[in-house]
């Protein structure tokens, strides 16, 4: 059963309509929100509502402005330079991933990188121009836990739909970032990949390389730029089929010829039916490390395109969540073990 819609009802007094008194605006939907920090009292849309002739923002020099955004920035850089888990885009899959990891484990620094100036990836509309999202049976579960509402047409339905697929987009993107301990950016590409080689010659992910997407799209035609870097035991990448960014986790373990990817399996042609099960099984660890999930994978199995239907993006990232929390502490030893050796690494 789908959540209900929200309902008006006339305000009665017994049995009779009572008068409602005008408002200077409608009443606001959101009014859950509260200034962190600060010792005025914040003025309401209500108390400015008819007033425009005298109205005055506050007065500010240009350099604050500048200041509070660099200032935190830079300060996030620095916090995120060592993490936990980066999840390399902010798809479906991408932002489900990072729910589910920082709603289950608050302790844990998630820096999410994504290329895009809006993150979201192709789940702003439901497929072409058409805004509706379509989600198989069992994916609605999903939907219940961020409190989406959705249409259903009934017990024999196998799916259900949610009128805007911004609207899932817009409530996962929200959840997601107001975790204390997820960090996006955004407008950022994962140039490559930081890996080291074990005692026996096996290779490893410890990290992502970075750098502004603007710049990583001009490299050949202005002078090289050199990267930055994030250290993380686990990376999650949900970078979609191959395309300027797509793929690029898979595609680079077959650039240097990791054992675990010889070869790209090459995405098939669309078949719902198969598909999404074959990218909900298929998340996983694809080399110590590296755990890939959504689209990326029909890459790495040669699995089939789904096309609009969006299930498996949110599934995908669930399992995501769960194979990383699985080997975790395994790979965050192993990070650490340059420690031992007298190379101090953060935590």
């Amino acid at each position: 059963m789908s959540p209900p819609a929200a309902m008006y009802e006339p305000a009665t007094n017994g049995s009779t309509t009572a008068t409602i008194p005008t408002a200077k605006m409608a009443t606001m939907p959101h009014t859950t929100s509260v200034p962190v920090g600060g010792a005025t009292k914040p003025q309401t849309i209500e108390e400015m509502a008819g007033k425009w002739s005298d109205f005055r923002f506050n007065p500010i020099r240009e350099s604050q402005v500048s200041r509070a955004m660099t200032r935190r920035y830079f300060t996030d850089l620095d916090r995120y330079a060592e993490s936990d888990i980066v999840i390399v885009g902010a798809g479906s899959c991408g932002l489900s991933t990072a729910y589910v990891l920082a709603k289950a484990r608050p302790d844990l620094k998630i820096a999410i990188i994504e290329a895009g100036v809006a993150p979201g990836g192709g789940a702003w509309l439901g497929g072409q121009l058409f805004s509706a999202m379509v989600m198989r049976k069992p994916a609605d579960a999903f939907l219940r836990e961020l409190g989406i509402p959705y249409e259903d047409e009934g017990p024999d339905a196998n799916f259900v739909v949610v009128k805007h697929a911004a609207l899932f987009t817009s409530t996962v993107l929200s959840k997601v970032l107001q975790f204390p301990n997820v960090k996006l950016f955004n407008a950022t590409a994962v140039e490559d990949l930081i890996t080291r080689t074990d005692s026996a010659g096996n290779i490893r992910l410890a990290g992502v390389v970075t750098n502004w997407t603007l710049v990583s799209m001009h490299h050949d035609d202005q002078s090289c730029m050199d990267p930055n870097t994030i250290n993380a035991p686990i990376i999650i990448s949900t970078t979609g089929h191959d395309g300027p960014f797509g793929a690029f986790s898979a595609k680079r373990l077959v650039s240097m010829k990791h054992d675990n990817l010889p070869t790209l399996g090459g995405m098939r042609g669309l078949d719902m039916n198969t598909a999404e099960d074959a990218i909900v099984k298929g998340t996983r660890e694809i080399a110590p490390g590296l755990i890939i999930g959504g689209m990326e994978l029909s890459e790495v199995d040669g699995a089939n395109r789904m096309g609009p239907t969006f299930g498996a993006m949110a599934l995908s990232g669930v399992k995501a969540a769960e194979e990383a929390l699985k080997v975790f502490e395994q790979r965050r030893a192993e990070c650490a073990e340059p420690e031992s050796k007298g190379v101090k690494v953060g935590a």
